[in-house]
C-alpha cells in the first residue's frame, strides 16, 4: 500500500501576500559569479556591454525578482570607488576575502544597468568590516542623488545620468565570522550599523536597511548576536537577516531532506528574538527577516581561503547538483514561503557559477542545473497569498530532527486568476505518497480542474545535468491527477519535487 497524506485549503486561512522579492539570487565578486560568468566581453554572445546574452536568456527563465551585490565576503574589503569610472583606469586589487585578484571591469554602475535591463531589482550591500559610516554615504550619494553635489556628479561624469535608485541596502555581512575582514563583536557592529543606517537615511529618507544576523544558526553567539545587533539598530532597520547552507553528510539522505526542518526552526528562532527586543524597546513594529544566503553547499568539498593562491576567476566551489539536491532546494522554498508573514527578501546563492543553478563554460556553453528548475517554477507559479496549510503525513526517522513528515508542502492562491498552486515534496525515498488537497472551499459551484501536475523526480537520484547532457533532469508532466468533489488527487513519486496547479472551473 502507497503511504497517504493530505492537506486542507481554505481562502479565508491565510498567511501574508507572497511578496515577489522571497525569489531573490545573489551575484558576488567571487570565483567565476562574476568574470566568465554573467560578464564575458569575448563571449560569442555578449552585448555591448561585455555580458553574456546565453546567461541574461537563463537568467529571465529562472525569474529572479532582486540580486544581492556585490558580496558576501567580498564587500568587507572593498573599495566601491574602484570600480566607477573609465574601466581601463581601475585599478586591479587583492580580494582578501577569496585570495583572488579583482579587475574591476565590473561595479556599481555596469551591474545596474545589467540588472535594470533584466528588471532586477539591485541589493547592495556596504562594507563596514574595513570602511565604515562615510564611505557608506558616499556611495548611496553616488547612486541615489539625482545631481549638484561632488558624488553625484561624478556619476553623471561616468556616463550614468539617472540615479540607480537602490532601495535595498545590507549593512555589511557575516560581521560575526572570524574568516570575515573587519570581525566585529555584536555590540561593536550593533553600534556601527545603527550610525551608518541613521547617516544614509538622512541622504534617502526611502531606502530599506538589512541588518546582519549571525552568519549560521550554529554560531556560538546565535540569538545572543541578534538581540545585542538588534538592541542597537532596531529603530534604524527594516530587517535582520539570515544565512543557511546546507549538505548530505556521508550517506545520510533521509536527514538531508529533512534539512528545511532546520530552516523552519531558525526563522522561527530569529522571529521570538526580534520579536523580543521590539517587546523591550516597547516598539510596535515587527521587523521583516530578509534570509538573503540560502542553499545546498557542499563545504566539506570546499579547500579553504587559507589554501588559495592569488589568481582571477578561479573555479571555485562550482558545485554540481543532483535530483536530491533539487528537491531539498524546492523544501527551502516551501519553507520561506510558509513564513511569508515575515520573510519577505530571500536571495538564493548564487546566480551563475559559484554553488548556482546556472553553469558556463569560459567562452562556452551554458546551462540549467538541476536545482534551477525548483526555484524557476516557484518563482512564475506562486502568486497572490500563501494559504495557511492543516496537513496530515506519514513520518520518517531522522538523526538530527527526529520524526519528520513524508510530505513538506505550501499553497498560494492568486484571487484575481482564482488559480490555486500546491508546491509539494515527498520526502520519502522508497513508496510513492499519495496525496489528497481539500479544495472544497474554492471555485465555487463548478469547483477546480486541473491545470498542470508537474514533476521533478528520477529513478536514479544522483542523476544531473552536464553541458553535454543539459536536460537530464527536468520536470515532466505527471499523470492521474484529477479532481473528484472538490478533492484533487495525484502522486508523488519517491524523492520528487511536485507543481500542481488548479483553477475554477468553467461555470
Amino acid at each position: 500500500m502507497p503511504d497517504r497524506a493530505s492537506v486542507v485549503l481554505d481562502p479565508r486561512f491565510t498567511v501574508a501576500p507572497v511578496d515577489r522579492r522571497v525569489f531573490g539570487s545573489f551575484v558576488e565578486h567571487m570565483g567565476r559569479s562574476v568574470y566568465t560568468g554573467i560578464y564575458e566581453p569575448d563571449h560569442a554572445t555578449a552585448d555591448e556591454a561585455g555580458f553574456r546574452g546565453d546567461v541574461k536568456e537563463l537568467v529571465r527563465e529562472l525569474g529572479p525578482t532582486v540580486l544581492r551585490y556585490p558580496g558576501g565576503n567580498f564587500v568587507s574589503s572593498y573599495r566601491w570607488e574602484d570600480g566607477v569610472g573609465p574601466v581601463d583606469e581601475r585599478p586591479v586589487r587583492l580580494d582578501l576575502a577569496w585570495r583572488s585578484l579583482e579587475s574591476n571591469a565590473v561595479g556599481i554602475n555596469e551591474f545596474c544597468a545589467w540588472a535594470r535591463e533584466l528588471e532586477v531589482e539591485p541589493m547592495m550591500a556596504v562594507n563596514l568590516g574595513t570602511r565604515g559610516v562615510q564611505e557608506a554615504v558616499d556611495l548611496l550619494e553616488y547612486s541615489n542623488h539625482p545631481g549638484g553635489t561632488a558624488l553625484s556628479d561624478l556619476r553623471v561624469s561616468h556616463g550614468v545620468k539617472d540615479p540607480h535608485g537602490i532601495r535595498l541596502w545590507c549593512l555589511g555581512n557575516e560581521q560575526d565570522g572570524p574568516w570575515q575582514i573587519g570581525q566585529k563583536t555584536a555590540e561593536e557592529y550593533g553600534r556601527l550599523a545603527a550610525e551608518t543606517g541613521k547617516a544614509m537615511r538622512l541622504v534617502d529618507p526611502e531606502i530599506e536597511l538589512v541588518a546582519v544576523g549571525s552568519s549560521n544558526s550554529q554560531m556560538p553567539t546565535f540569538a545572543s548576536w541578534e538581540a545585542t545587533v538588534l538592541e542597537h539598530t532596531y529603530a534604524q532597520v527594516d530587517y535582520i537577516s539570515l544565512h543557511a547552507y546546507y549538505e548530505q553528510v556521508e550517506d545520510d539522505l533521509g536527514t538531508f531532506l529533512a534539512t528545511a526542518v532546520d530552516m523552519d526552526r531558525f526563522i522561527d528562532a530569529v522571529v521570538a528574538t526580534a520579536d523580543h527586543v521590539g517587546a523591550k524597546l516597547r516598539d510596535r513594529k515587527k521587523l521583516k527577516l530578509s534570509f538573503d544566503e540560502w542553499n545546498v553547499w557542499y563545504q566539506k568539498r570546499f579547500v579553504g581561503q587559507a589554501n588559495l593562491d592569488w589568481q582571477e576567476n578561479r573555479h571555485l566551489i562550482e558545485d554540481s547538483y543532483d535530483v536530491a539536491d533539487a528537491v531539498v532546494v524546492g523544501s527551502y522554498l516551501i519553507s520561506l514561503l510558509n513564513h511569508a508573514d515575515r520573510v519577505t527578501v530571500a536571495c538564493q546563492a548564487q546566480l551563475v557559477n559559484v554553488i548556482a543553478p546556472i553553469l558556463t563554460e569560459p567562452g562556452g556553453r551554458a546551462w540549467r542545473q538541476t536545482i534551477f528548475h525548483p526555484f524557476a517554477q516557484a518563482a512564475r507559479s506562486a502568486r497572490g497569498t500563501v494559504l495557511r496549510t492543516t496537513t496530515t503525513s506519514p513520518t520518517y526517522p531522522t538523526e538530527s530532527y527526529g520524526q519528520v513528515p513524508l510530505l513538506h508542502a505550501t499553497a498560494t492562491h492568486d484571487e484575481e486568476t482564482g488559480e490555486v498552486v500546491v508546491l509539494a515534496v515527498n520526502r520519502g525515498q522508497e513508496d510513492v505518497l499519495e496525496l489528497e488537497v481539500d479544495v472544497r472551499a474554492f471555485g465555487g459551484t463548478a469547483g477546480m480542474v486541473v491545470v498542470e501536475h508537474s514533476v521533478l523526480a528520477d529513478d536514479d537520484i544522483r542523476a544531473r545535468n552536464t553541458a553535454d547532457d543539459p536536460d537530464r533532469v527536468t520536470p515532466r508532466r505527471g499523470s492521474g491527477a484529477r479532481v473528484e468533489d472538490g478533492r484533487a488527487r495525484l502522486a508523488l513519486p519517491p524523492v520528487s519535487w511536485n507543481v500542481l496547479r488548479l483553477r475554477p472551473a468553467p461555470a
